[in-house]
């Protein structure tokens, strides 16, 4: 009761007080101005960026995930705020909003009667501009120390913003319950609507809530959101802004709440999306260039550094623009799961269009779940044979100008005790290039890698970007898929993309550009394409790769097209089945597997990597 009374005396002997120094402006002007120093230098009200929902879009303009980081707000400008809206607000908040200078005298002695009368905090007096401040600065304590706090920040708000951005601040910052800050979020969650969009009657029904999130929660409690509702189209008429008629139909008329829940489409292409606004992010702010030539402690740094950079960028509000084609990638997941029935068995796909270097679909494994591990960009599992055209005789045959009907042999081949051999240990005499590639034979390929030079064709495979091959996997083994960590699949699709580039290769990517809510562009990618191989070895390959799916290992991928070639991958013991194609606009790849290597040669012959490529791919033709 004591500190109760003490509450009410200094409220008392305050108000007077602060009054005076803001009232005196004519008399006593070295004082207001020495007051206002006093507030400029403890609070602090500069313009604050609220935390904003984020959007990732599929090539159609269609959000496919909202990001909400932490909150689900689409922050508008004023003129945007449908003008009922504000006057809804003025009339039921703070009805002398343009006349007082940030708190309501009236208001407030009104409320210090009720209060003391009752003994507590029955009745408050905040203006529009002290909760906005509360909103923006403050917390939610029913105290009078909090209530002084929010009259002095209110009057510095009022000093430092005009009433219409105040009023602007305050439609983006107020709670709409179910999720919804400001006005436009809670358009869309109630109606999917825009705010300009919305009805007199909807507009009213919204501004219902802030009053008391909870009990007019419109999900739970729909008829004191309507009761209210109409009360506030009652003092909207009261004050003839309004007719009667207007009222009786904005009562009449049907609120019919179309609840949108939160979008989460595409868990598999969506992660990576999300994970290619990172590296996006860290090469357009130096962030890629520091990491990488940074000691381990200063790397981390960094790391944490960049996490926080991408995560203020969400949180600013932005449209992430990417290459997804829903068709395929829901072609995709269906393949994948419909060929991999068995326990166990995963896979992962891509899908490039190679025309414009995007990523068109892309699957991170059987019944994906967002921020699973991501198998098409995250799982590194050796390539096999597929390895061959891009280390092996692509550089090859640039190098040395060969035909695809030069012989080599394919009998043994053993240099400094390394032995390898062909698939069922066969020898099969001299064979030519594209007897080679088509029946992937190994003995030929460790030969050539041999005879063109480990640097030479290093060299060349580097300029796909592998992002772990390493200096010691520059031996032998490689040629015939035998490195220290391996490709993801994504990796591997991509580099196939330089057989439909006539020679030429730049990384796929899945985001096409960044934007703020209001359009404007924030990133884009800035990658210039490297000139690999010249157009007659690109014209030799793409002849053997086809010869691959028309008459050698990749037979089961064959459909008829204009144009269509691929290459076949399994690894010692039959722990991953590869096969990477394309055709004259596509470029894809599938890979399969257990997460745990293990030998899984008995669906060796269903080939269920290469019908899942031929379902995919023959139906984008």
């Amino acid at each position: 009761m004591g500190r109760m009374l003490t509450g009410y005396l200094f409220i008392i002997l305050f108000l007077p007080i602060f009054i005076m120094f803001v009232m005196l402006t004519s008399t006593e002007m070295g004082q207001i101005q020495s007051f206002h120093s006093f507030l400029d230098e403890r609070i602090h009200v500069e313009q604050k960026n609220l935390n904003q929902s984020s959007f990732i879009h599929d090539k159609h303009g269609q959000i496919i995930s909202d990001i909400y980081k932490p909150l689900n707000r689409i922050y508008i400008d004023f003129d945007s705020i449908p003008d009922f809206t504000k006057n809804l607000f003025v009339l039921s908040e703070d009805q002398h909003f343009y006349e007082h200078p940030g708190f309501d005298l009236t208001a407030i002695g009104r409320a210090l009667a009720v209060n003391i009368q009752a003994n507590g905090i029955e009745e408050g007096a905040s203006t529009i501009t002290q909760q906005l401040a509360r909103n923006l600065y403050l917390n939610y304590e029913q105290s009078y120390n909090r209530k002084l706090s929010e009259v002095l920040y209110a009057y510095q708000l009022e000093r430092t913003f005009s009433k219409k951005e105040i009023l602007e601040l305050y439609i983006n910052t107020i709670y709409f319950q179910n999720g919804a800050y400001g006005i436009e979020a809670a358009a869309n969650t109630y109606f999917q609507k825009k705010a300009t969009e919305l009805t007199p009657a909807e507009q009213a029904f919204l501004a219902a809530i802030p009053n008391n999130p909870s009990l007019y929660n419109p999900i739970k409690h729909f008829e004191r959101t309507k009761a209210r509702q109409e009360r506030l189209i009652d003092l909207m008429k009261k004050e003839s802004i309004i007719t009667n008629e207007e009222a009786v139909a904005m009562k009449a008329e049907a609120i019919d709440i179309d609840l949108r829940g939160r979008t989460d489409l595409y868990p598999d292409y969506v992660t990576y999306v999300e994970t290619e606004l990172k590296e996006m992010i860290s090469q357009a702010e130096g962030f890629h260039d520091q990491i990488e030539h940074a000691n381990p402690s200063q790397q981390e740094e960094l790391t944490n550094k960049l996490n926080r950079r991408v995560q203020e960028v969400l949180a600013s509000g932005v449209i992430i623009e990417t290459a997804l084609d829903p068709t395929i990638q829901k072609s995709a997941v269906h393949a994948v799961k419909k060929y991999l029935p068995y326990q166990d068995i995963e896979g992962s796909v891509t899908v490039i269009d190679h025309q414009t270097h995007e990523i068109i679909a892309l699957i991170g494994g059987k019944n994906y779940q967002k921020y699973d591990f991501n198998r098409a960009y995250q799982g590194y599992r050796q390539p096999g044979s597929a390895i061959k055209p891009l280390l092996v005789y692509g550089p090859y045959i640039n190098q040395t100008n060969a035909s695809l009907e030069e012989k080599i042999s394919a009998d043994h081949f053993c240099v400094n005790e390394y032995c390898p051999q062909n698939y069922g240990g066969g020898t099969y005499g001299m064979v030519t290039l594209e007897q080679a590639i088509t029946r992937s034979y190994n003995t030929p390929a460790v030969r050539i890698l041999n005879k063109t030079g480990l640097d030479y064709a290093f060299n060349d495979l580097n300029k796909f970007q592998f992002k772990r091959v390493t200096e010691e996997d520059q031996r032998l083994p490689s040629a015939i898929g035998g490195f220290s960590y391996g490709m993801t699949s994504l990796e591997m699709t991509n580099a196939f993309t330089i057989f439909g580039n006539e020679g030429f290769f730049q990384p796929a990517r899945a985001i096409r550009k960044v934007t703020d809510l209001n359009g404007n562009l924030l990133y884009q990618w800035d990658d210039n394409a490297v000139h690999v191989w010249n157009p007659s070895t690109i014209s030799k390959m793409r002849t053997a790769l086809n010869k691959v799916v028309t008459s050698g290992t990749g037979k089961k991928a064959y459909f008829q097209s204009s144009y269509i070639g691929g290459k076949t991958g399994t690894t010692n013991d039959y722990h991953d089945f590869w096969f990477i194609g394309l055709t004259d606009s596509i470029t894809a790849g599938v890979w399969i597997g257990k997460d745990t290597p293990a030998n899984i040669k008995y669906v060796e012959a269903v080939a269920p990597h290469q019908r899942i490529w031929k379902e995919i791919v023959s139906g984008i033709q």
